[in-house]
């Protein structure tokens, strides 16, 4: 594998189904995934990027069966909505570099994912604002600036072999992590979200991306090790598991606390031993056992 990123359309073979102590480092702060409230303030910041048109020209007049059927075609076509075009997308992404993600692979990926196509189209004009939006079910879609920070962590300039994403919720970070990493391993507890996110992902055609619905909190022993783990849920500590299936060498970022919380990353040294280091403040829905 290469530092370049894949890019999509992608040919989708498979889509199926110790505690360490952690230091006080000071940090940015990271806007809190609160998705309504997050939707609703940042609601104005994408209209500057609506791109003026020139008033089209009224077509010709067209006769016969054939125009009449062309014309109603026509008429009945979608319109590309302003908001969830490439040169938005690429503001989301220069948005994201200037917040202090520095990593050209992640935010080449960042450009390369419609992130409307994970979203309620009702949504869709929100799409590319930095705030976390509702997908159902009390879950969110993170904000683009923290699904870049957390993969540029756990990346570290270095080839990602074997990644495992705990809370798969709408595919989204799944699909950015595809284009970085060799191997996605991606686990989902929620049935629905589970099948959203295939639904979702199904176009793309993502060869190296596995969709698994389970109990996140176990991680998924029969694929690991993993030099990469994610978590996109705030758990009061890791899961002793997770911590077990990443490799020697691994790095693992997650969201740690309860009302308040703080970004981790978490580093296997040696078969016993790991590292943590507090990198900014947060905010993801908790961490939950079990399966619904």
């Amino acid at each position: 594998m290469t530092d370049k990123p894949r890019s999509f359309p992608l040919p989708l073979s498979s889509v199926v189904d110790q505690k360490p102590s952690y230091a006080s480092v000071r940090g940015p702060v990271a806007t809190p995934q609160t998705a309504t409230q997050n939707a609703t303030q940042n609601a104005r910041s994408a209209q500057p990027y609506v791109a003026r048109q020139a008033p089209a020209a009224a077509p010709a007049p067209l006769r016969g069966a054939q125009a009449e059927r062309d014309q109603i075609a026509a008429a009945a076509a979608p319109r590309q909505n302003p908001l969830v075009s490439e040169a938005v997308r690429r503001a989301m992404v220069a948005r994201v570099a200037k917040q202090g993600v520095k990593d050209s692979v992640v935010l080449s990926a960042l450009d390369r994912v419609p992130r409307h196509h994970f979203i309620d189209e009702a949504l869709a004009a929100q799409a590319y604002i930095d705030a976390s939006l509702p997908i159902g079910h009390h879950q969110t879609i993170s904000q683009p600036y923290i699904v870049a920070r957390m993969i540029e962590v756990m990346r570290n300039g270095g080839q990602l072999k074997r990644v495992l994403e705990i809370g798969t919720g709408c595919g989204y970070q799944a699909a950015v992590l595809a284009c970085i990493a060799q191997d996605v391993y991606s686990i989902e507890r929620i049935k629905p979200l589970h099948e959203l996110a295939k639904a979702n992902l199904r176009p793309m055609r993502v060869p190296n991306l596995r969709l698994h619905y389970g109990d996140g909190m176990l991680g998924l022993p029969q694929a690991a090790p993993f030099d990469g783990i994610i978590l996109a849920a705030a758990g009061m500590d890791v899961p002793q598991a997770l911590l077990e299936q990443l490799a020697i060498g691994g790095r693992l970022v997650a969201p740690v606390g309860g009302r308040t919380q703080h970004l981790h990353l978490v580093t296997r040294v040696a078969k016993a031993e790991w590292t943590s280091e507090a990198l900014e403040d947060c905010h993801f829905v908790p961490l939950r056992p079990g399966t619904v």
